[in-house]
């Protein structure tokens, strides 16, 4: 990931002003730690810290068309950029960049090319022929971007809320799948797939074709010129990832280059369950595997660098996002700038506790289409900052528009979770890999149940946070909790801990209405509860407190693979925290 940081029409062209936003840019220098560029026109200023991925030697930016006219600066990867570049043949590309296709798309189809990017991105581009400007930023915000604006009317745009915080008299999240336009004067939405509209599909289940297009889209996230490696926690979803790239990977010029076996990383607690399953899956891959150990003191002696670099205060967030913060570091310390990861599998199948309950079809898809849209304000914002504070890049294959499409399009009668027919949660998904002349992965890890990641790297993870906050924030301070964080009020003593940090590094109220809650949490906790009035009692926003609704979910059932061999024996006892893994989060969250 690069960082990007763009000021339009301030009014101000003095050295001065140049010299701040440099200060400001160099805020992100940790996105992008190989080079840093900026151009100004007139009181238009782009600036940008690269992080090179794809053509090291020559593609530092901004970037330009033929005649230095067009201007963009890009955070993103662009995976069809070379089937764009044969569609304009009289076009000259300065650069091997694939973000170079960027403002030669412009001059050829104008706002609309938007679209035609197959990848996932946040740019600014400037025309300076009539001094406009054009923002957007992919579909589903797997990029993080800020848009702000000054008293002075300029429009400020950066990755990051620490490139405007301090400038800005007001800043929001750019929304994703949107682009502004300077021309038309606002945001409009360029993404508009079938499954947005909540519309119930049909397609039929076709196996065969879901595992196609996830194989695509985790091949076409292999384009690299440089190390790269996986994300392996040992359940499902990053098992998949490793499986295909590493069948991808034998005999490619990419295994010639960087040696023969994919490198795969895990980070937990000495003795979690996550590294107990990462190893078994690596041993059964032949990756060359790296656990990385952590204790819980590193990961609140890490908290308040983990909420500077995320920017949020949401619980489960930075819960998830601390192993990944320490785990990332290491990782780049190993000369890798890539990793594969497992995010979104289960936004797009239902894959968390309260999808047990849901009551049919309808109510199923429209969740997963509203937790898909959110997924910018969670999980891809830990994906992508996480990462990126270390100078790493995170792809995720499961977001891939392409796949969103066709595992979306699916009548989600065929996602529905039903013990009775042996279809446990993310059936659709574990049935289209069950190979059996040549298996992805063996069969008890195919249809292991999901381990919650901030669980996964060690029970006692949770337990430490949740014990180091009691001990900082008194109930005098709860008791004066809405007065003082009227908006997003916290209701335990760890959310109270995480307000403190953040608030201390992002004093304006422009800053805590960028992080969720109040109406998207009750929006939620609503849905959960009227599938299942249990989970009214939990306040915890992991599924820890709700296992023994996941119990009764499977309770004289044998959930199987399709062949009828057991995935899961669990029959007449309660499964232990192992074999449930806290198993799936109550997402009041998002």
């Amino acid at each position: 990931m690069c960082g990007i940081l763009a000021v339009l029409g301030c009014s101000d062209d003095s050295q001065a002003k140049r010299v701040r936003v440099l200060e400001l840019s160099r805020r992100l220098k940790h996105r992008g730690p190989d080079w840093s560029g900026l151009y100004q026109h007139g009181d238009c200023y782009l600036a940008h810290q690269r992080l090179a991925i794809v053509d090291p030697a020559s593609g530092d930016q901004p970037l330009f068309n033929e005649d230095k006219t067009i201007v963009v600066t890009v955070n993103g990867e662009i995976y069809n950029h070379e089937q764009l570049r044969k569609q304009m043949p009289d076009h000259k590309f300065r650069t091997g960049s694939d973000c170079d296709v960027i403002a030669h798309l412009y001059e050829e189809h104008g706002e609309d090319f938007v679209d035609m990017l197959d990848g996932i991105f946040a740019f600014v581009l400037l025309d300076t022929r009539d001094n406009s400007f054009l923002v957007a930023r992919d579909a589903i915000g797997i990029t993080s971007l800020y848009i702000g604006w000054g008293l002075d009317g300029s429009v400020w745009i950066s990755s990051e809320l620490k490139g405007l915080n301090d400038d800005c008299e007001h800043f929001e999240v750019f929304p994703p799948g949107h682009l502004y336009s300077s021309k038309n004067g606002g945001f409009r939405r360029w993404y508009n797939p079938l499954w947005f509209s909540e519309a119930i599909p049909s397609t039929p289940y076709d196996p065969l074709v879901l595992r196609r297009a996830f194989e695509n889209a985790v091949i076409k996230r292999l384009m690299t010129d440089v190390p790269f490696g996986v994300l392996l926690s040992g359940g499902l979803d990053s098992s998949l990832v490793a499986s295909i790239t590493a069948r991808y990977l034998a005999g490619t010029k990419a295994a010639k280059q960087w040696g023969a076996q994919l490198h795969s990383f895990c980070v937990g607690l000495e003795g979690s369950p996550d590294l107990k399953a990462a190893r078994e899956v690596a041993d059964y891959l032949g990756t060359v595997h790296h656990e990385f150990h952590f204790t819980v003191q590193d990961g609140i002696d890490a908290i308040e660098d983990v909420i500077y670099h995320i920017e949020t205060y949401d619980v489960t967030t930075i819960r998830a996002s601390t192993p990944m913060f320490l785990m990332s570091r290491k990782i780049k310390s190993l000369g890798v700038k890539m990793v594969i990861s497992g995010e979104g599998s289960d936004e797009v199948f239902g894959g968390y506790l309260y999808f047990h309950k849901a009551p049919n079809k309808e109510e199923f898809h429209k969740e997963t289409c509203r937790k898909i849209k959110a997924l910018h304000q969670y999980d891809c914002l830990r994906a992508n900052k996480s990462t990126s504070a270390w100078g790493l890049e995170a792809r995720v294959p499961f977001l891939d528009k392409e796949f969103i499409n066709v595992a979306m399009s699916i009548d989600p009668e065929w996602k529905l979770i039903k013990p009775e027919q042996r279809r446990i949660e993310k059936w659709a998904l574990r049935r289209a890999f069950d190979d059996e002349e040549h298996p992805y992965l063996p069969k008890h890890i195919l249809y292991r149940q999901k381990e919650q990641f901030s669980d996964g790297v060690g029970y006692s993870w949770i337990d430490g946070l949740k014990a180091h906050a009691e001990q900082h924030v008194t109930n005098r301070m709860m008791l004066n909790a809405s007065h003082i964080f009227p908006h997003n009020t916290p209701i335990t003593k760890e959310a109270y801990y995480y307000r403190m940090i953040f608030e201390r590094f992002f004093p304006q109220n422009s800053a805590g209405l960028t992080v969720p809650g109040g109406a998207s949490v009750a929006c939620s906790t609503a849905k959960a509860v009227e599938w299942d009035a249990s989970w009214s009692k939990n306040l915890d926003p992991s599924g820890r407190a709700a296992i023994g609704v996941h119990n009764s979910a499977y309770e004289n059932h044998e959930p199987a693979m399709a062949n009828g061999n057991l995935a899961t024996k669990i029959i007449g006892r309660a499964p232990s925290m192992v074999e449930v893994g806290a198993a799936h989060e109550l997402t009041i969250r998002s």
